[in-house]
């Protein structure tokens, strides 16, 4: 009797990217939240450090978290590269131009630099992560409660113009890549209906610009305010 043969799905293009779509879609979820969580700054300094220390005060439900991000970005990235790297030894020629080649494939220019806008993203992550998250450590108090004063890190940080200009810069390069990357997610799980995919393609060009906006908003504000 034949052995069962080693189920490879995941292995192959298509499965890397079912998983570079649920991965990718899983940490849109959080940039959503993680810009949302940005703007408290505006509305005062405790109430943006309150914010903060909530999410700390998570404990071991924040580190669970925190793994599961790290694994969603580490496959997202990793079979990002791996495919784009398969797609080049299998097409060595580059196009020619870039441009939109619109419907149905829309081609643009989002599309054709994914890989770096990507690669771009995961050095800036790790910038971003030892500016803040491994920064500075400032203490207040805030009614009664001694905690971080990630406020004060946020003006320090963005009252730099090569941080903040750099900041922006990259918050564009991420609505670039959402742009193409939410609408690829659904193509890749199989939304690709017509009556569906230019919805999709909308909304994901939607969610791209009002983050680029709602992230690069603060920085700005402290830069040209404080």
């Amino acid at each position: 009797m034949a052995s069962k043969p080693y189920d490879t799905t995941f292995l192959t293009t298509v499965g890397k990217k079912i998983v570079m779509a649920i991965t990718g879609l899983f940490l849109v979820i959080f940039v959503v939240e993680h810009m949302l969580g940005n703007l408290f700054f505006l509305v005062g300094a405790d109430a943006y450090n309150e914010y903060s220390h909530k999410l700390l005060s998570l404990g071991p439900l924040l580190w669970a978290i925190e793994i599961v991000l790290l694994a969603a970005f580490v496959f997202h990235a990793f079979y990002g590269i791996s495919i784009t790297l398969y797609n080049k030894s299998a097409r060595p020629e580059k196009y020619k131009q870039l441009r939109s080649a619109g419907k149905p494939s829309r081609k643009t220019i989002s599309s054709t630099t994914m890989i770096y806008t990507g690669l771009i993203l995961l050095i800036f992550l790790v910038i971003h992560l030892k500016s803040f998250k491994y920064g500075t450590y400032y203490s207040t108090v805030v009614n009664g409660v001694e905690m971080r004063d990630l406020h004060r890190l946020m003006v320090e940080k963005f009252s730099t113009p090569l941080y903040t200009f750099g900041y922006v810069a990259v918050m564009i390069l991420l609505g670039f890549h959402l742009r193409h990357g939410f609408w690829s997610a659904f193509q890749s799980l199989g939304a690709n209906h017509p009556r569906y995919s230019a919805g999709i393609y909308t909304l994901g060009v939607f969610i791209a610009i009002i983050l680029a906006i709602g992230f690069v908003a603060v920085p700005l504000w402290i830069y040209f305010t404080q």
